[in-house]
């Protein structure tokens, strides 16, 4: 794709203000069509949902979403509604070689296309990443963490970037399968053995992870510390009193295949120090 549109609102104070400012409706009316005759002109039925970053719990009309999934046109415009007003979910919404719709800055829009009218040459930002996990979530995987679920063993599923893009379990021998089966293909799944959970002052630099306490079989009640937090009371007084670096994650992950066995997710290894986890 080599044409570019940018879909950008005209009024300083929209474009401060967003969702917020007065003229935000009248914005949002004329993006939504723009949206839909891309969409028509490009032929683009399904659009695949891709790089998606959840910050805040999914709403009900996207509950579901994930990398991979394939959305109608009118789901597409509400989602590239939804980042253009700062609300997010954010993601990559492509029909591909057709049409490719991204966020941009200040309530602007860009879609990347073949076709020509009054656009200019671009190329989309790659979605690939530099330092990739390799590693499929296959038989043999889930067979490695079977074996180890005799001793305490944490599954992080992360289906999305951002604070509220992923899922914790406690797995045993005899669970592992069935958790296997809940994970959502293109997810990065990473496993932890007998990790360290105690509550330390050093880890409240960096990313970690809070659980609740004594940990129970399947999934986790958990809270996400994008950046750290600045005391140790903070955490704990929130009733998550055990803690695990998101660094100590890196070393055994893998993508969660299509249907057809292929691993189509594209995820920076975390021992490469990018996860992405913030919250915005």
């Amino acid at each position: 794709m080599s044409k570019e549109l940018i879909v950008s609102p005209r009024s300083e104070r929209v474009r401060e203000e967003l969702a917020e400012a007065a003229a935000w409706s009248a914005y949002a009316a004329e993006l939504r069509k723009v949206l839909g005759a891309a969409m028509e002109k490009s032929g683009a039925d399904l659009l695949e949902v891709g790089g998606l970053l959840v910050s805040e719990p999914l709403p009900e009309e996207h509950r579901g979403l994930r990398n991979g999934a394939e959305v109608r046109p009118l789901q597409a415009i509400g989602l590239a509604e939804g980042m253009a007003a700062g609300h997010g979910p954010y993601c990559q919404l492509a029909a591909p070689g057709r049409l490719q719709i991204e966020s941009g800055w200040d309530g602007a829009v860009h879609l990347f296309t073949t076709s020509a009218f009054l656009w200019r040459d671009a190329v989309p930002e790659p979605m690939e990443v530099s330092d990739p996990v390799v590693a499929v979530a296959d038989a043999d995987f889930w067979a490695r963490v079977a074996q180890a679920s005799g001793r305490l063993t944490l599954v992080c599923e992360r289906w999305a970037y951002g604070a509220h893009g992923c899922r914790w379990f406690r797995v045993t021998p005899e669970s592992t399968a069935e958790v296997a089966r809940l994970l959502r293909p293109r997810s990065l799944v990473c496993v932890a053995t007998e990790p360290e959970l105690n509550p330390r002052e050093e880890l409240l630099q960096d990313d970690f992870t809070a659980f609740v306490a004594p940990l129970p079989q399947g999934e986790l009640a958990h809270r996400n510390y994008p950046g750290g937090a600045d005391t140790l009371s903070e955490v704990t007084d929130d009733g998550f009193p055990l803690m695990l670096a998101d660094a100590a994650l890196g070393d055994w992950c893998a993508v969660v295949p299509d249907t057809d066995g292929v691993a189509r997710g594209q995820w920076e290894s975390l021992a490469s120090g990018s996860t992405r986890s913030s919250s915005t």
